[in-house]
């Protein structure tokens, strides 16, 4: 059986980039250099000359920039993308706008010069590659999603003392979306929830941001410390672990500096685990679209210790890799598609019962 090789094009106005990232690439098996574009105009010549199956993708270039080409490409031709996105508030916000778009990764751009990194954002540039060749990219339909304004967040944190309930989220390639998706469902009247979603420094504080003005909940980036309150999602910070603990009745947020896991940090399993064990049978784990196996053995803990798991059925996944790593170990008590996923959230938490004490 003949394996084709991969076709991959690059876009990036830096020739030192375009170099690097073809060297990684001639260098990977499997893979095929087409085309290396220093604009946009260059590159939709060659995504109409050579049919690439994963575009690379800068996010600033001159004449037409990485959102406006990403659009239009989206739009006429989908092809799996990855963002090659620099590490800055500006870059973060561009990149999630080309998430949402249809891009379905993103990596930061290279450190040049640094030769120890080199060989790491290699192994991870290459595995993204691989990954996104495998995803079937849907047409972009221009849809966005509304703002929810302030007064439409109900304010309850303030009345209530504590919550027993706690609703932990994991996920990580096509993750941006999948938990925007699932908390646009969810009404401001919910358990506390704490996310990890697999990001750099410098990208969590905006995607939450973004999260708290699209849904009805009161969605920070995590700082440490903090009461798990009903009405509000935590998310982990880039380059910490999110650890959930008991503080009397409480559950408050711990932020951790600890190795890496399954090369991640924040990582879903530490988060997963540290919830199973503050919380047992009063958590709800959700896992969701995702690279690898990270949250598979968190998943495992909640359920073992008398939660109740959901995962995201591979319909719906971006990567059907984290849900389907938690399927095949038994951390999984329901399998669901994305857009069912906040009913049957509800639906369990209101057999949990309210979950708030006053």
């Amino acid at each position: 059986m003949i394996v084709l090789a991969i076709k991959v094009l690059v876009v990036d106005d830096s020739a030192l980039v375009r170099s690097l990232l073809a060297e990684i690439i001639r260098a990977a098996p499997g893979l095929e250099l087409v085309g290396l574009a220093p604009d946009a105009y260059v590159a939709r010549d060659m995504v109409k000359q050579f049919v690439p199956d994963v575009i690379t993708l800068d996010i600033e270039m001159p004449r037409m920039d990485g959102l406006s080409f990403l659009e239009k490409l989206m739009r006429a031709r989908p092809t799996p993308v990855i963002m090659i996105s620099t590490l800055t508030e500006v870059g973060a916000e561009a990149t999630l706008q080309a998430l949402e778009l249809g891009a379905v990764d993103f990596i930061p751009k290279p450190k040049l010069g640094i030769a120890s990194g080199i060989r790491e954002y290699a192994e991870l540039i290459v595995e993204k590659i691989k990954t996104a060749a495998t995803i079937k990219v849907k047409p972009f339909k221009g849809d966005a999603s509304p703002n929810v304004k302030p007064e439409q967040k109900i304010a309850i944190a303030g009345r209530l003392q504590s919550t027993e309930k706690i609703i932990a989220i994991g996920a990580s390639t096509g993750g941006t979306e999948a938990i925007k998706d699932l908390l646009m469902q969810l009404p401001a009247a919910m358990p506390g929830i704490v996310m990890t979603q697999h990001m750099p420094p410098g990208f969590t504080r905006t995607f939450a941001e973004r999260l708290n003005k699209l849904t009805r909940l009161h969605v920070v980036e995590a700082k440490g410390g903090e009461r798990i309150l009903p009405g509000h999602a935590f998310l982990a910070p880039g380059g910490h672990h999110l650890i959930v603990a008991r503080s009397g009745a409480d559950y408050v947020v711990k932020l951790s500096d600890a190795e890496p896991v399954h090369r991640h940090r924040p990582a879903v399993d530490v988060m997963m685990e540290s919830v199973a064990l503050a919380g047992g049978k009063n958590v709800v784990g959700v896992l969701l679209t995702g690279m690898g196996k990270d949250g598979a053995k968190g998943m495992l803990a909640i359920r073992q210790q008398g939660g109740y798991t959901l995962a995201q059925d591979e319909a719906s996944c971006v990567v059907y890799g984290m849900p389907k790593e938690a399927v095949q170990i038994g951390g999984v008590d329901q399998v669901v598609a994305l857009d069912k996923m906040g009913a049957l959230l509800l639906e369990k938490i209101k057999t949990m019962g309210s979950g708030n004490r006053l």
